[in-house]
């Protein structure tokens, strides 16, 4: 095996810029998805007192929505009802975390790919398995770039309904005896920012393609057999 010799000259081209863009990018995919924690709340007003309290469901990442119950203010007693018996609604676990779990895998490829690229770059360039294996890859991570920001995306549209307006409508006690208002939901900017770069990173493995196609043998066989050639014997000369 080749020995670690740093080479930023492949930065200068397609296939090094566009990997640390990746890089970076998985990096903003998974920060603002991951690290998002937001709120509801709703106002509530009893029959006996036209005082108004509010009651909260904090959520966050994973989005296990029907394992976030209603809070009221600590020492309160907001219309004697037992408000943590009451959860949101739905579990948007599997969106998140596989669009999340993917995102760190990517983070840790391009860093891998970008060692080989920078280190490793003739070893890179004359092996056949190895400029073969990123191709796939790249294809692959295309593809379910595509499939977990999908899904992620419709899950923040279930998300936002389960945390918005609607929910007084599901709230038992809020049917009853008690009048409710919604009150406010922490804003998602961040989420929808995860969703934008999820496609962002998808343009950006898709037209990479290109590049690591450019690499393999599949793009120019003679000349990869050709830099195999020199420094042999040579051809015999012709009669």
């Amino acid at each position: 095996m080749s020995s670690f010799q740093l080479n930023l000259s492949p930065l200068k081209e397609p296939l090094g810029f566009i990997k640390v863009l990746e890089w970076i990018a998985s990096i903003f995919a998974f920060a603002t998805c991951g690290g998002f924690k937001g709120k509801t709340e709703i106002q509530v007003s009893c029959p006996k007192t036209p005082e108004n309290r509010t009651i909260t469901a904090a959520f966050g990442y994973p989005f296990r929505l029907n394992q976030v119950a209603f809070q009221a203010p600590p020492g309160v007693n907001v219309c004697d009802v037992e408000w943590r018996d009451h959860v949101l609604i739905g579990d948007y676990s599997s969106s998140a975390q596989f669009y999340v779990t993917f995102a760190v895998f990517v983070f840790l490829y391009c860093m891998a790919a970008l060692l080989l690229y920078l280190g490793y770059t003739s070893l890179y360039r004359d092996s056949r398995k190895l400029t073969m294996t990123d191709f796939v890859v790249t294809l692959v991570a295309t593809f379910l770039w595509l499939v977990s920001t999908s899904a992620w995306a419709k899950a923040l549209t279930d998300i936002k309904i389960a945390t918005g307006p609607n929910i007084v409508r599901e709230l038992g006690p809020c049917n009853q005896r008690v009048t409710c208002h919604f009150g406010s939901v922490t804003s998602m900017g961040s989420l929808n920012v995860s969703v934008i770069f999820g496609f962002l990173n998808m343009i950006l493995w898709g037209g990479n393609a290109w590049f690591v196609y450019k690499e393999t043998s599949l793009h120019s066989p003679s000349n990869t057999s050709a830099s195999h050639g020199q420094g042999g014997v040579p051809p015999p000369s012709g009669i």
